[in-house]
Formats: C-alpha cells, structure tokens, sequence
C-alpha cells in the first residue's frame, strides 16, 4: 500500500523532547477518504499542511479488515 495524503487540522501537543507533535489530519484521498487520524509527526508543522500517511487502515477506528 502506498502512503495517502492527510492534511493537518489541529496540533494537539508536543510528545517529547524531540520537538515530536501529535496532529489531527484528515484522510484526503482512497478508501478512507475524510476519516480523521492523530499521528506523530517531527520537525515543522502548521494546521493546513499536507503530511503522507503510510499506514491509515490500523488508525481508523471501527474498521476491521
């Protein structure tokens, strides 16, 4: 499976001293189109910004495969 864009609708907080942040972002193409996933994410982000998700279906809650 290839990664699928997700854009970033809200930082929660940093995780860490690493500058580590947990997002919200919205699945924006494929099979799990519009869900919303948290992840973990290094270095600089902004809300807006697109980040590529590699693995989406393990996040999406209510989803057996």
């Amino acid at each position: 499976m290839s990664a699928v864009p997700a854009e970033v609708i809200a930082i929660l907080d940093i995780a860490g001293t690493k500058g580590v942040k947990r997002v919200r972002c919205k699945i924006l193409e494929g099979k799990y189109k519009d869900k919303i996933v948290i992840r973990n994410v290094m270095g600089p982000i902004k809300v807006g910004d697109i980040v590529m998700i590699k693995e989406v279906a393990m996040e999406v809650a209510g989803v057996i495969e």
